[in-house]
């Protein structure tokens, strides 16, 4: 079983002692002041090792620029320039200022809160009105009344309800330093994907290109035949189909070009009018190895995992937040400040006045209301609880899924590699007892047909084998180690 991770743990700031719980009990209406909330349990069964992984396991976690072991240039140009430009990831960014911001706002409570005021009035009483002075005379004349003050309030926190405020607002700016992660490993891994289908329709695109030439020669040989007397218009007709299909082959190769260099631009935060690509060839991309390491690395390694614990963990403390209700809230205020009817005596001794407070409120009737919230909260922590779990089992799925891919795609590549061997010797034998005389066209049809669907496949699997090494490092976390995850709301 795995144990909640320590910072989930509360009481990390003093409680009140059993002494001034003792003091406060004939307000509180409670039995009892223990306040610490209860820690949720994950019970997670983690693997010793991955389901689909071969041999020991290996503790190393895949570098973070780990789009450099494709060797390719342009995708390390286009991956380090979307961590910088890229629209999503700058909207994360935004969601972690506003998430700071709220928690300063949460942990202002902690703190006293000060006012300072400053007024002057002049007024004057009519003489009809028949108000009485101190010296039984009519109030005829003007008074002047100047007033510099200061307040002060301060709310004490002796349950925590403030302290567990602020930890619930400080978790989910954490959460949402881990979602810009979450952003950047999508966005990264988006990029990859897009940049190997630009390459992947290049390649066939040309292998399209090759089979046209290579059926625009059988297309010239059969045509020398009919020319010539020896071959039939109906071969020429077959061959005229095939070399039609391969050149309608081309259209959709090229939409696809243009729909993932589109998607890359955007991702990159460019129209489509300001990206060049030079894309190449699949075969000139290299295939790193990913090394898996072990299932534990998964709850450091992936950001996604790392953002619902601490979601849980602002949960777990808005749970202690609620509870702090149920108790009596103390307020202490103050006012001071100087009053004078004339300006220059506003800040002599005699000017000076204060006023002192304290104030104890329990509740003792709110129709349920709180005991509503704390319910609530404790609800939201369970459902906390299982969005966790389930993203912790997610990951390892999500791993054996990509190792099992690829260790199928690297298989179907090796035998597509066979295929497209024995595929181009026969049709260039067919080709060699065509030029000769010896073939029949049926045979040379089909060669080529066989042919020219091996090598599209192969670019397909090749394709499809880099996807899956996407895909994997995605699912491991993509390189992604734990920063620190202190913002500005940390320092009151």
């Amino acid at each position: 079983m795995l144990e909640l991770p320590f910072r989930l743990r509360r009481g990390a700031y003093p409680r009140p002692s059993l002494a001034l719980c003792a003091a406060l009990a004939m307000a509180a209406m409670s039995g009892g002041c223990i306040l610490t909330a209860d820690l949720p349990d994950p019970a997670l069964d983690v693997p010793a090792n991955y389901k689909a992984a071969s041999g020991a396991a290996e503790s190393a976690p895949p570098s973070l620029d780990w789009w450099r072991g494709f060797r390719s240039q342009e995708l390390t140009v286009l991956m380090e320039e979307a961590q910088t430009v890229n629209l999503d990831i700058a909207a994360a960014v935004a969601r972690i200022r506003q998430a700071d911001a709220q928690a300063q706002t949460a942990g202002a409570a902690l703190l006293p809160n000060v006012t300072g005021t400053f007024s002057g009035s002049r007024s004057r009483s009519s003489s009809n009105t028949g108000v009485v002075t101190s010296g039984s005379a009519i109030g005829r004349g003007e008074v002047t009344n100047h007033v510099a003050s200061m307040s002060a309030s301060y709310e004490i926190d002796f349950w925590g309800k403030n302290r567990d405020a602020l930890l619930a607002a400080e978790e989910t700016a954490n959460a949402n330093r881990f979602d810009r992660d979450v952003v950047a490993l999508t966005t990264l891994a988006s990029v990859a994907n897009a940049y190997f289908n630009v390459v992947a329709s290049q390649e066939r695109i040309n292998i399209a290109t090759r089979n046209i030439a290579s059926a625009q020669r059988i297309y010239d040989a059969i045509k020398a035949r009919v020319d010539a007397g020896t071959g039939s218009e109906l071969d020429l007709a077959q061959q005229e189909s095939l070399l039609a299909n391969q050149k309608a082959a081309i259209p959709p190769l090229r939409q696809a070009l243009a729909q993932n260099a589109n998607v890359l631009a955007t991702l990159v935060a460019r129209p489509p009018e300001r990206i060049r690509l030079t894309g190449g060839s699949l075969g000139s991309i290299a295939i790193p190895r990913v090394t898996p390491g072990i299932p534990s690395d998964l709850l450091t390694q992936r950001p996604d995992i790392r953002r619902q614990e601490n979601q849980l963990a602002s949960a777990t403390a808005n749970v202690g937040s609620a509870r702090a209700q149920f108790f009596p809230s103390i307020q202490l205020t103050a006012s001071g400040g100087y009053q004078s009817a004339a300006l220059a005596a506003l800040f002599t001794p005699q000017s000076a006045f204060f006023n002192m407070a304290a104030g104890l409120t329990q509740p003792i009737f709110d129709a349920g209301r709180i005991q509503a919230n704390f319910d609530l909260m404790q609800a939201r922590q369970d459902e906390m609880l299982q969005t966790y779990r389930k993203t912790v089992v997610s990951a390892f799925a999500d791993v054996n899924t990509a190792l099992t891919t690829l260790k199928e795609a690297n298989e179907r590549l090796r035998l597509q590699r066979i295929v497209v061997t024995s595929s181009r010797r026969a049709f260039e034998l067919s080709e060699r007892q065509l030029r000769a005389g010896t073939a029949d066209i049926v045979t040379v049809l089909n060669t080529q047909l066989t042919l020219f669907q091996a090598e599209d496949s192969l670019a397909q699997y090749q394709l499809a084998r880099l996807l899956a090494v996407v895909s994997l490092y995605q699912a491991l976390g993509g390189g992604w180690s734990p920063k620190t995850t202190e913002g500005p709301a940390n320092a009151l």
